[in-house]
């Protein structure tokens, strides 16, 4: 991976006297006027541009590079707030995961939008809001330099059909944080979560995409099989 981030930032600064090096950097993320369009979709809860104002979410100026729930003013979700703590910075990759899935990437935020499933209509949008921070010229960071597609769990693995009862017993560490009533004490609750839900949150952590590093390490222990036995079990918990 280091080896990778080399190559990228080598890569990054070789283009930075090239002509045309904006336009091929726009080109990396999507389409931006196109973007523009789909932010419709966002523009009920968030404003962007010069005289955005916090309204249902935070303004989105200055996303790129930015911690997690860092705008001044804005009352963020416990997860969010969270995520921040442990280091989530909006990052291309970051950023392309929750636009994807909110609810997956961060459990327990406010925003109550579904996700935007298509990807190249992800990528769109992120160029759109790219134009809006400090730097876009330098935008996709060095870290990568070209938009990461996030890779789509392969069929059988969300087809796996876990068994509850291995489930419950491999329980045992997850409710060492994670009340099996459903409360949230400042963690959030898994209890009845959708499986698939569960696993894609799982593989999240095991991508390294949500930032919290003892979850992190639990998911990457846990072979595929586990991952669907836990999902199975949480979501017919009851309460």
């Amino acid at each position: 991976m280091a080896g990778r981030g080399a190559t990228c930032l080598a890569l990054c600064l070789a283009l930075a006297g090239a002509p045309g090096t904006t336009a091929l950097r726009a080109a990396e993320i999507g389409d931006a006027e196109r973007g523009a369009e789909i932010f419709g979709e966002c523009s009920g809860c968030h404003e962007i541009g010069p005289e955005a104002e916090n309204a249902i979410g935070p303004k989105l100026n200055g996303v790129f590079g930015r911690r997690a729930a860092a705008v001044d003013g804005f009352a963020y979700s416990k997860s969010l707030t969270r995520a921040g703590r442990d280091g989530l910075i909006w990052t291309l990759k970051t950023l392309d995961a929750y636009v994807a899935n909110p609810r997956t990437f961060a459990s327990g935020t406010r925003m109550s939008y579904p996700g935007l499933k298509d990807e190249t209509n992800r990528a769109d949008l992120l160029a759109f809001l790219r134009d809006y921070s400090d730097r876009p010229r330098d935008i996709p960071e060095a870290e990568p330099t070209a938009r990461r597609s996030l890779p789509e769990l392969p069929p059988d693995i969300l087809a796996l059909k876990g068994d509850p009862a291995y489930g419950e017993y491999l329980a045992g560490e997850c409710q060492t944080c994670h009340r099996a009533d459903g409360g949230d004490a400042g963690i959030p609750s898994i209890t009845r979560w959708p499986e698939e839900d569960f696993v894609l949150a799982m593989h999240a952590y095991k991508q390294k995409l949500r930032p919290h590093p003892v979850m992190q390490m639990m998911a990457g222990r846990l072979a595929e099989e586990e991952i669907a036995a836990l999902a199975a079990y949480f979501a017919t918990l009851t309460e």
